[in-house]
């Protein structure tokens, strides 16, 4: 496999991980899944390790592909980098923004500021490439330069970078749709009891995960809880039912999820805008922050 390869091949497997599924993986990429598919097992024929597990629900990464997945996002990263970086040298006009997102922002936010990064020069539309990561891997790969700027959960380790005020995003309480909670008419905490929480694992963002789990504590609620891989993991372990989280995605017709409006001071997602010490990007971070100023409202 030569190294062209080698990159393609890490860029289906990041694809891949990402989504969850082949199918919205081959979408996402501009291709269809077979070649997809074939690409991944190649990559995993080269490292001698699978990466991931198939099956008829999707896919999910095993030990060695939750390890081997941040140095792959920078590699495909680095690789985008030097293209864009040559094609500047060479005084093309194609350079990118490279922009990160926690998994906790929903799709409709993340699509509005990629919308205001593509439009952030008023003179011509820019090319922006999103990576979705946890928290810790996206300040990592700014602070490596992997990232141009970010989008991260509030606390977090952030030494080396600059950061923008903390902002808000709404966020609801989903439960299984036939929970009592689901139809009191005045809900309270203690209506949880009995529910696991699921949430994202605590390595994702050690500080965010602790204040977390702390609010319900705080609040008379201790509950067992269960690590969910993403949002979609996240409510069909809800649908199931006996589990409860949190979502910034607003109240929508879902068999077998209801939402719940409850503390929701507490349970906003606090998140800050990040970039490098010294960087030029004014325009990038002013664009961010109007998108999730809005959204916050």
């Amino acid at each position: 496999m030569v190294a062209m390869d080698l990159v393609r091949h890490l860029n289906f497997f990041v694809a891949v991980a990402e989504e969850g599924h082949f199918g919205n993986a081959a979408a996402r990429l501009g291709m269809t899944q077979p070649p997809l598919s074939q690409g991944v097992r190649r990559l995993e024929q080269r490292l001698g390790t699978e990466l991931v597990h198939r099956s008829i629900r999707g896919v999910g990464l095993t030990d060695a592909g939750r390890q081997l997945l941040p140095r792959a996002r920078l590699l495909v990263s680095d690789a985008a980098r030097f293209e864009d970086e040559a094609r500047r040298i060479a005084g093309g006009h194609d350079a990118a923004v490279r922009w990160g997102v926690t998994h906790s922002l929903g799709d409709d936010v993340v699509v509005r500021c990629v919308r205001a990064l593509r439009d952030a020069d008023k003179a011509r539309p820019t090319r922006v490439v999103t990576t979705t990561a946890t928290t810790t891997e996206l300040v990592e790969s700014v602070r490596t330069g992997s990232l141009d700027v970010a989008v991260v959960e509030h606390p977090a380790l952030l030494s080396g970078l600059d950061s923008g005020p903390v902002l808000k995003i709404r966020r609801w309480v989903v439960v299984p749709e036939d929970h009592p909670v689901a139809v009191a008419k005045k809900t309270q905490v203690r209506m949880l009891r009995g529910l696991t929480l699921s949430t994202g694992p605590r390595s994702d963002n050690p500080p965010a995960h602790d204040l977390f789990v702390d609010m319900w504590r705080s609040r008379g609620l201790d509950p067992d809880v269960v690590v969910s891989t993403g949002p979609r993991d996240l409510l069909a372990r809800v649908a199931a039912g006996g589990t409860f989280g949190v979502t910034t995605t607003p109240p929508t017709t879902m068999p077998g999820v209801s939402w719940v409006d409850m503390v929701r001071d507490d349970l906003a997602l606090r998140l800050r805008i990040v970039w490098r010490s010294g960087a030029d990007l004014g325009s990038s971070a002013g664009a961010l922050d109007r998108v999730l100023l809005k959204a916050g409202r």
